[in-house]
Formats: structure tokens, sequence, C-alpha cells
């Protein structure tokens, strides 16, 4: 078993590049396109927006490459510099090359990262297992980041759901489109499965193999060993996890942190206009209120 992420054959690639393409498609087109060499591989990094105020990196959702985002570049990047990053390890046009030792190594290749494109003060955001991504980062290689801001945050401050299982291995194990359609409906809360991004999700199911550190829930310890400003907001109806047990939890651990709960949205918390209109007005202002 290889060490390192990467397609299943070279079938595979060529299937998930036709996806991943017309995802990127549905996305403004980046103003700056870098692929930054680190010690666990090569990492894609687009760039949108210009200006000298600190910067905004996203993070995206496990599996969701930087095509997750385009429904919030226009807007962001109208006000700051923005970068979004295909996660190293994972599906997208990142090459992963050397694994990683830990969990702690994702947080040193991510500041290798912000380093290489001299980035300071930065203000990370990131979706689902992009939260994730952003709190390890705020534990464990804070140095370059003024602010985290987490977007229904998967396994931060509350367990993966029972029924993520089965829902979800079903559609894993029989991988066929009617279960993921289902799926897809059942933890967005609507039929998303023709949309470019979703059909770019599951075709990194289907053609890559991953190979990362599991993802695991940080010590009570390391989540108040936090300094760095703290914005989260958490879907009401997201079903991945009990939103109001993870904003609870990280109230509790963090009095610093300002928790929001958005009482309609789901686990895509940015899926409807009015959730995704306050999650962008909010990530701008407190980005202000951090430089």
């Amino acid at each position: 078993m290889s060490d390192v992420g990467d397609f299943k054959s070279e079938d595979s690639r060529d299937r998930y590049f036709e996806a991943y393409d017309k995802a990127m498609n549905d996305c403004p087109a980046p103003d700056a396109v870098h692929d930054i060499e680190t010690r666990h591989g090569t990492t894609r990094v687009y760039g949108f927006g210009f200006g000298d105020a600190p910067p905004i990196v996203l993070l995206p959702g496990l599996l969701a490459t930087s095509a997750c985002y385009g429904p919030l570049l226009p807007v962001l990047a109208a006000h700051r510099p923005v970068y979004a990053i295909d996660t190293l390890g994972e599906a997208g046009r990142s090459v992963h090359t050397a694994p990683f030792d830990g969990i702690p190594d994702r947080a040193r290749w991510l500041d290798e990262v912000l380093e290489s494109l001299g980035l300071t003060g930065v203000h990370l955001a990131g979706g689902s297992t992009g939260g994730w991504h952003a709190v390890n980062q705020a534990i464990n290689a804070p140095g370059r980041i003024a602010s985290i801001s987490l977007l229904d945050a998967t396994t931060v401050t509350a367990p993966f759901a029972r029924t993520m299982l089965w829902y979800g291995m079903p559609a894993v194990v029989l991988n066929k489109d009617w279960l993921w359609r289902r799926f897809l409906r059942w933890s967005a809360g609507a039929d998303i499965m023709d949309r470019p991004d979703a059909r770019l999700v599951l075709a990194g199911i289907r053609e890559y193999k991953p190979r990362i550190p599991f993802q695991v829930r940080p010590s009570d310890d390391d989540l108040r060993s936090i300094k760095v400003p703290v914005l989260a907001f958490f879907g009401a109806r997201s079903v991945v996890h009990d939103s109001k047990a993870a904003a609870d939890r990280l109230r509790a651990l963090l009095p610093h942190a300002d928790v929001e709960v958005l009482p309609d949205a789901g686990h895509y918390i940015y899926l409807r206009d009015a959730d995704r209109a306050r999650i962008v007005d909010r990530i701008l202002e407190f980005a202000k209120k951090g430089s």
C-alpha cells in the first residue's frame, strides 16, 4: 500500500480531472495560480483579488477542493486578497509525494505553503474538514495566522453522527448514483447531486485513494490552548453531528470564541442565499477587526 495519496488508475485520473475542470469553470477565474513545493508534495493554490489587506485563506472540506468556495469568492475577493487551497493528500490539483507522519505534520505542511506565499496575519476559514484543519493550525502552527473562521467544522467539538455511517456506507460500498443522490440530499438538505462541485466530490471518492492521518477530535487542553480569535458557525439542521452540542462545547472550552448557530442551515452551511450572505459579512467583519 502506498503511503501517499494517488489516483486509482490513469483512467481514474482522466475521469476525475474532467469533473474538476467542470467544477472550476463554475468558479470565478483566478487572478493567480500557484504550485507550492513543500516537503510533502506540490500544493495547488488559487489567488483571487488584490490589495495589501491581510488575506483570507480558504480550506475546503474533505475531497471538496477549492471549487467548493465558488459561491463565496466574488464577494470575499472584492474586499481583500483570497487564497483557496487544494488540500494535499486528497483529490485535487495538489500532488502528494511524501507521507505525513501525523496530525501536527499537516499543520507544518500548511505553514510551509503560507511561508512560500509570503503570507502572515492570515485569516483562515474552513468548512467541514477544512474547519478541522483551521483548528489544527491554530493548535500546532499558529505563527502565521491572525484568526480562524469555522463553517460547521467536523470532529472539533463533537463526533460524527452515527447516521453518517447508516447513510454513507451503502453509498460507498455499492457506489450507485441513486444512493449518492439520497446521501447528498440527506446531508445537504437539498438535491445537489447534479451540481459540478458535488459531482467533483463524488469523483474524488470514486477515483482517488487518499493517504492522510485519520481526522480526530483535539483534546480539551489543545482546544483551550488556542489564542487566536475564533469565529464559528454551526448549521442547526446539520446532520453530520449534533450542532448544538458542538457549539455549546466550543463556547465552554473557548469563551473568547464568537459562536453562532444558523437556524435554517444544514452542513452545507452556505447553500441558502441568506446564510451565505450572513457568513460572508461576518467573516469580512471578523477579519477587519483582527487586521
